[in-house]
């Protein structure tokens, strides 16, 4: 499997596949680059419905410019905590991805990422522009809209700094949120029924898609309620080894 930065070529070749349609998975195995790759180069560069195979080979040649010594952008530090710099932030650009394919906006998705990929998971304004290299504007947008959504909260710290907190409830928020979307599609179809007609091939059609909605919401909401434990469990709940002192 090829290594190294995507060329030119590769990238009109993920142009001509998203053209014809092809999933992400099958563009990169006739590139024999893993899926990943050809996901994360499309969304940073437009999604899929605005990827421009030129725009995106500058803008990588203009990133890679700013990494060197001297060109801008100085490489990541070394972390105080141990951890390989680049790793975490290329991991990071590929968590930001994911977000960016539920319908998150670039930014905010790369918020997100950055507070998800913290131990204290919370940083403050300063701290997420320093990490993102990016501009105070564009941080305070991406937190408002988070805020908005309720994926993230904003606490003040004991030097009076607003720091912005991943809610430690947000995928059982998320899945809570579904399922009232579709309460809403189970309303409306049943709405439909009433309109066109009971018996009719067109009421039929929507009471389907009541019962299939109203059934996959019942299970949504079963299953976040019996699993929302899982998302209070601190790392100090695990269970420990015993001790020596402690055998019997």
């Amino acid at each position: 499997m090829p290594g190294g930065r995507l060329t030119q070529q590769e990238r009109q070749q993920i142009a001509l596949g998203l053209g014809d349609g092809l999933a992400y998975a099958e563009i990169a195995r006739r590139l024999d680059r893993p899926t990943s790759t050809v996901t994360r180069e499309v969304m940073r560069n437009g999604g899929p419905t605005a990827y421009r195979p030129d725009l995106a080979h500058r803008a990588t040649e203009t990133r890679a410019r700013r990494r060197r010594p001297g060109g801008g952008d100085a490489p990541p530090a070394a972390r105080a905590d141990g951890r390989d710099a680049t790793a975490v932030r290329d991991y990071e650009e590929a968590f930001a991805t994911v977000f960016m394919q539920s319908g998150l906006p670039r930014m905010t998705a790369r918020v997100l990422a950055a507070l998800y990929a913290t131990d204290a998971g919370s940083l403050t304004a300063g701290e997420l522009g320093d990490r993102l290299q990016v501009s105070a504007g564009s941080i305070s947008k991406a937190v408002a809209f988070l805020e908005s959504q309720s994926l993230i909260r904003r606490e003040r710290d004991d030097r009076r700094r607003e720091r912005y907190i991943v809610d430690d409830e947000l995928w059982y928020q998320s899945m809570i949120a579904a399922a009232k979307a579709n309460e809403q599609m189970v309303e409306i179809a049943r709405q439909g029924v009433a309109v066109l007609g009971p018996g009719t091939p067109a009421a039929a059609r929507l009471e389907n898609v009541a019962r299939f909605m109203d059934f996959v919401s019942e299970g949504i909401v079963r299953a976040a309620e019996q699993a929302r434990e899982i998302l209070l469990t601190k790392p100090a709940d695990s269970v420990k080894p015993v001790r020596p002192a402690d055998e019997g």
